[in-house]
């Protein structure tokens, strides 16, 4: 008996699943690790069980090209990542890796012939949660990561991007080698769970995307100065968290006033050297802003330094501070778009029109080609999280719409 659909996409997901640093907790798959070694073999396989020409390019993202029946045509790509955050879910960016490989299966088994090739991707370090500059497969392919990031950006454990590149038997200075030519795409399709409580609060099958909020993103180090709690006079300290909670505030005041769905978040803060009779001599933290309005970041942007320029000058504080990340706000395709909604009309898929609070690699391939961007709902909207679930019929329903549009993509002149 023929495996369905349904089963295929659950199976996919329930395997890739499997292959996590945290088992019983969550998803936790970083990029470059014994974890993502076991994923990205299992999705070479089902590749070339599509019929695919599969190979890695040389930012380590996975690639399966199917060749179209044109000469000198672009391509047309579908696809998301498979790395993870820590305890995080197991939908997050597999379930579009999972859509892809379906939308390839489909059409190796009913040897449907394109005009344009297409290319099913599987992409790495979207969630930036092992180097700290996220959406690095994508980035790649863009040509926007820097020689100095491969360097200089280490994990946890102080290995560089550059040495996990070449522990995994890349090349670190062929990333380059990754660049798309955008006269080389036609379009990009990403299929990805919402990770939000509308579709499913509205009872809705599906969400296309029209804007996809633009996210800055920094790293700040304020090192003051480790004192003795109990002799040091409090107003004689420099207390490194202290400052560091002033910037925190500010950010969360700035953005709470802009309103428009603007939001800024300080996601982690580590306290040096970490006594309870100590005081805080450093603190490392992170700052994520995010809107639709490019001026909105700017402003929280400007305010934030200048408070940092304020607690130093105050309490005699030094500040460090670096842009890990910055991507505008991107309107996404309204010709795709509208594919879509004929995709859903066709089967009966109710939908809606949406703007991602979230970040994805379409973001930055929009800066190469035309990109359409296709939510399914999340159970109670919970994601990065163990609990994070899509339902596997409500996947399917989004592969169908994708499965059509890229047929449309490689057939007409669209």
């Amino acid at each position: 008996m023929l495996e369905s659909k349904i089963s295929r996409i659950q199976r996919d997901i329930e395997t890739m699943a499997q292959y996590t640093a945290t088992p019983g907790n969550g998803m936790t798959r970083l990029s470059f690790t014994e974890e993502d070694r076991k994923t990205r073999a299992y999705i070479c396989s089902e590749m070339e069980k599509a019929g695919l020409h599969v190979y890695t390019d040389a930012a380590g993202s996975i690639c399966g090209r199917r060749d179209g029946v044109g000469e000198g045509v672009p391509i047309v790509m579908i696809g998301s990542h498979f790395d993870s955050v820590k305890n995080g879910g197991n939908f997050d960016g597999p379930a579009g890796v999972a859509a892809a490989l379906e939308v390839a299966r489909i059409l190796h088994e009913n040897n449907i012939s394109t005009e344009n090739p297409i290319e099913f991707v599987a992409m790495i370090e979207e969630e930036g949660t092992r180097f700290g500059a996220g959406l690095y497969g994508s980035r790649a392919m863009a040509g926007q990561v820097s020689n100095n990031e491969i360097k200089t950006f280490r994990d946890a454990n102080g290995i560089s991007l550059e040495k996990a590149l070449q522990d995994f038997g890349l090349d670190p200075l062929k990333v380059k080698d990754a660049v798309r030519n955008p006269e080389d795409l036609k379009a990009f399709i990403e299929l990805h769970i919402e990770q939000g409580p509308v579709l499913e609060s509205e009872t809705l099958d599906a969400g296309f995307v029209s804007t996809i909020v633009g996210i800055t993103r920094f790293d700040i180090e304020i090192e003051g100065r480790a004192d003795h709690a109990g002799t040091t006079p409090m107003h004689m300290r420099k207390d490194a968290l202290l400052a560091s909670l002033e910037v925190a505030k500010t950010v969360h005041d700035v953005a709470y006033a802009k309103g428009e769905g603007t939001v800024g978040t300080v996601g982690i803060m580590q306290i040096y050297p970490g006594g309870a009779n100590i005081v805080p001599g450093k603190a490392f933290f992170t700052v994520d802003i995010r809107s639709v309005e490019q001026s909105n970041i700017e402003d929280i942007v400007k305010e934030m330094k200048k408070t940092l320029e304020l607690v130093s000058a105050r309490m005699g504080v030094s500040v460090h501070m670096e842009r890990k990340i910055s991507v505008p706000p991107i309107h996404l395709d309204k010709k795709i778009r509208g594919i879509f909604e004929q995709e859903a009309n066709h089967r009966g898929i109710s939908y809606r029109t949406m703007v991602s609070g979230a970040g994805h690699d379409a973001m930055i391939m929009a800066s190469l080609t035309r990109v359409g961007l296709l939510f399914v709902p999340s159970k109670g909207g919970r994601s990065h999280c163990p609990e994070e679930w899509t339902d596997y019929e409500q996947l399917k329903k989004g592969v169908d719409i994708a499965l059509g549009t890229i047929l449309k993509l490689a057939e007409a002149n669209i």
